[in-house]
């Protein structure tokens, strides 16, 4: 059986939401394997002043549950 299991995470970046995505995945990879799909769930902004200054994402990262790990 084959199963799929979901993490709501949030981070940030200081140059782009794209960034904040990224680095969000390849924070959650270093502790688990098997990603298999993304859905970006909110997208925020920190303004100071006219300039946004840091970008934040809620993002739902699916990865597949290993079946032969005991």
């Amino acid at each position: 059986m084959n199963a799929e299991k979901h993490l709501k995470l949030t981070g940030y970046s200081d140059v782009s939401w794209k960034d904040a995505i990224v680095k969000t995945i390849n924070e959650a990879s270093k502790t688990i394997d098997y990603l298999s799909s993304v859905t970006v769930l909110e997208q925020k902004a920190k303004i100071d002043g006219n300039k946004i200054v840091e970008y934040y994402v809620t993002i739902d990262l699916s990865f597949n549950i290993d079946n032969n790990r005991g």
